[in-house]
């Protein structure tokens, strides 16, 4: 008989799909999108694309969250904020 392990980590890292929340909403957009022209362009060549664009762009976003290193985004802000002065010159 199969065991299975309870989440209790839902609040780290919630995934959908193996997607988690914010690349998993970007996937839906683009889901909807294509609808969209699907509907108003109906043509075979544009399902089939919207449909190769669809699955390699999931490939894509996927192997983002497997190697989260590969496209290193550095923090804006630092890590204390100080009034102390950085420079000894003064604008006065």
């Amino acid at each position: 008989m199969k065991k299975y392990e309870v989440y209790r980590n839902i609040r780290k890292r919630a995934m959908i799909f193996g997607l988690p929340i914010s690349l998993f909403a970007l996937m839906m957009v683009s889901v909807i999108c294509s609808l969209l022209i699907i509907i108003f362009s109906f043509n075979l060549s544009v399902i089939v694309g919207l449909l190769l664009f669809n699955a390699l762009l999931f490939g894509a976003l996927s192997q983002w969250v497997n190697r989260p290193g590969t496209f290193h985004i550095q923090n804006v802000f630092p890590q204390g904020i100080s009034n102390k002065r950085i420079s000894h010159l003064s604008h006065e």
